[in-house]
């Protein structure tokens, strides 16, 4: 999938959030290696400039804007602002998310968590979906991938405010698709397994190893795993797919 896609995304202009580390630091990064536009947001100021820079100096056309998901006028300026750099926006990974209720029982869970992951991760996609409309809408080729979590597919236990939150994202995946396919735009979702990335770090080497042996591919899951497959859905060997979820986990949950 990769590869179909890096020969279709040169030129595109795309919009990332959470893109200073993680699968979202790859997102940008293949992104960029497929001679696409890029700017992405995060609250990690001092990881997103580095990394802008690092793939400016190597002839990338990425830019790093500061976004705060859990603030409303902060999502509705990055996403203006990156329009404008870019002159307009073909493409969307809703990628930004964040954990808080891990190694928790529900029964333990605190009201303040619950609300800042559903402000986060739910409200948040919802806030750049529709902020980033009318641009994907004019490109004529607009196209939204949002991350979900294959811990939606499965019900992992101990993580519940961020597992409610990713069957939010892809419940809200279909009913976008419905709504934003009249402009022409797609919307998808992808549920990655556990991936070797700095914000799994604090996962338990028991739950690594729970994955590991639970996986038709029996090997660690890394970020290239994730990209290929979000490169395709937004290129255009993917403009008759839309509203569909693709579990990426080495088969660990199959749909």
């Amino acid at each position: 999938m990769r590869e179909i896609a890096q020969t279709a995304l040169a030129g595109r202009r795309v919009i990332v959030t959470g893109g200073a580390r993680g699968l979202g630091a790859a997102f940008v990064q293949a992104l960029a290696e497929a001679g696409a536009r890029v700017t992405f947001g995060d609250v990690l100021h001092d990881a997103g400039v580095a990394l802008a820079e690092t793939l400016s100096q190597q002839g990338h056309d990425v830019g790093y804007l500061p976004l705060d998901l859990a603030d409303p006028d902060s999502v509705n300026a990055f996403v203006e602002a990156a329009a404008q750099r870019m002159g307009g926006v073909d493409g969307l990974i809703n990628n930004a998310a964040i954990t808080n209720s891990g190694g928790k029982l529900a029964s333990e869970l605190a009201v303040q968590t619950w609300d800042a992951v559903m402000n986060v991760n739910v409200r948040g996609t919802w806030l750049v979906s529709i902020a980033a409309q009318r641009w994907l809408r004019e490109s004529g080729r607009g196209a939204i991938v949002n991350i979900a979590s294959d811990t939606a597919l499965w019900g992992a236990p101990k993580l519940l405010a961020y597992v409610a939150s990713k069957g939010a994202v892809v419940a809200m995946t279909h009913s976008l698709a419905r709504e934003f396919g009249a402009d022409g735009i797609t919307v998808n979702a992808i549920a990655p397994g556990l991936t070797e990335v700095e914000a799994t770090a604090y996962v338990p080497a028991e739950r690594h190893a729970y994955y590991l042996e639970g996986r038709a591919l029996r090997r660690p899951q890394m970020p290239e795993d994730v990209t290929g497959p979000v490169l395709f859905l937004l290129s255009d060997a993917a403009r008759f797919v839309t509203g569909q979820l693709l579990p990426v986990n080495g088969g660990f949950v199959m749909k």
